[in-house]
């Protein structure tokens, strides 16, 4: 019992040497994990795009922008910004008409909705 102990400490302190086999069954252990184990288990999924276009009528087109993107910008140098960004993403130039803030229900911003004519 005291050796079945001893063997669990020294595996969770990684307490074997490089050359032992116990360390290329802990190293083994680890790798397994990385490569079998189903993303979906962690929530892994693809990150969306920063700029996405949204359907919107009257002769506008709008976009939401991931708030990183636009942090830290003066409010008059948004629309410059946002410009910049549409047109690196859309390989087009629009002009940015307004941009709201998107918050939620702590008041926290999520993003900025830029409306934009061609």
């Amino acid at each position: 019992m005291d050796s079945a102990l001893s063997g669990v400490k020294r595996f969770i302190f990684w307490d074997y040497a490089r050359a032992v086999w116990q360390y290329d069954v802990m190293v083994g252990l680890i790798l397994l994990f990385i490569f079998v184990t189903p993303r979906e288990w962690f929530r892994d999924q693809p990150k969306a795009s920063s700029v996405v276009m949204l359907p919107a009528g009257a002769g506008e087109q709008a976009f939401w922008i991931e708030p990183g993107l636009l942090d830290g910008v003066p409010g008059p140098q948004q629309a410059a910004r946002a410009e910049a960004l549409l047109k690196e993403r859309t390989r087009k130039q629009e002009r940015v008409v307004r941009i709201e803030p998107i918050f939620d229900s702590e008041r926290e911003i999520k993003g900025y909705m830029a409306y934009a004519r061609p």
